[in-house]
């Protein structure tokens, strides 16, 4: 099924990767994120197994590797060298690892040593990096998108900087903040943050400065629920959940238009999101929460709900 319009017309393939059939797999409650590696692979969750899964672009699974996480809420892929390594953020045990694309375990992030966290819950959702081949210096920023609405800021050896909550702004205090991204589509980089529950996306200065917020308010209500980002060429590919769509925003953030589009899903199923793959309908998302670009300009997307659905938007 064909679904968007002219440059961002999409083939849309429902259940394309082709996960070996288990309880587990049709049980499990799935709720990670998805990354694709510079040679293709395309990397994400188990459904029900704590089971990293690599799959080629066929989505058919290379190899998987089990890890001590309940899932990879957030994943995030960076490069050092010539070296690949994957970063996964669990909301279910609090762990933000460093993974080399075998399994082995380069890094872990701590929770930082707050106040706020002397009663409150720290539930980390998204993670990244401002990678030093793009400029950067290696910070590493980690999201509390179900804790308690802060983004943490390390250096490059996971050291504590500082943090953020967007009080005392325009953009007002973060509301889930469910995922981070180092925009360097221009000369000026910046932190995009998914700040979902105020239906809104806030962008932030590599140094933790406000600059602005938009999708919601005087601008125009346009934005529903922004979870998560991937970028391809000069557009950014924004995951709404609750809107059930892929949203494109322009290099200047104004919105382009909506992919798969089933506004008000959430409010037709009960139990949403964790409805199970037969209720769902070809060509329109249900629950997405995670997604990823390739290089040919291919999208991504892993849902949030029984049995997980993973889709591939192939370019037409």
């Amino acid at each position: 099924m064909r679904i968007g319009s002219g440059s961002h017309t999409y083939q849309f393939i429902d259940h394309w990767a082709d996960i070996p059939d288990t309880e587990s797999s049709r049980t499990g409650w799935a709720h990670h994120g998805v990354v694709v590696s510079e040679t293709g692979s395309v990397i994400a969750f188990h459904q029900g197994d704590p089971t990293v899964l690599v799959f080629d672009p066929d989505g058919k699974v290379e190899r998987s590797w089990n890890t001590t996480i309940q899932n990879a809420h957030g994943m995030a892929l960076v490069k050092e060298g010539n070296t690949e390594y994957l970063w996964m953020a669990c909301n279910d045990t609090g762990q933000v690892l460093k993974t080399t694309l075998d399994g082995q375990t380069v890094m872990g992030i701590e929770r930082p040593d707050l106040e706020v966290y002397r009663e409150g819950k720290y539930s980390p959702t998204g993670t990244a990096v401002y990678e030093q081949r793009h400029g950067g210096n290696g910070d590493i920023w980690v999201t509390d998108g179900y804790g308690e609405s802060h983004i943490h800021r390390y250096n490059k050896s996971g050291d504590y900087i500082g943090s953020i909550n967007g009080g005392g702004t325009e953009g007002g205090a973060f509301k889930t903040p469910h995922d981070v991204w180092v925009d360097t589509r221009k000369p000026e980089h910046e932190l995009y943050i998914a700040d979902r529950s105020n239906g809104q996306i806030q962008v932030y200065g590599l140094e933790g400065g406000f600059k602005r917020a938009f999708g919601t308010g005087p601008g125009g209500d346009w934005l529903h629920s922004p979870s998560a980002f991937a970028v391809h060429g000069e557009y950014m590919f924004v995951i709404e959940l609750r809107g059930s769509r892929v949203t494109i925003l322009d290099i200047d953030d104004n919105l382009v238009g909506y992919l798969g589009e089933n506004t008000g899903a959430f409010k037709l199923q009960d139990g949403w999101p964790n409805v199970s793959r037969e209720t769902l309908t070809e060509g329109k998302f249900n629950s997405p929460h995670g997604i990823a670009t390739d290089g040919a300009g291919n999208i991504y997307v892993a849902e949030w709900l029984i049995g997980g659905r993973m889709v591939k938007l192939a370019v037409a």
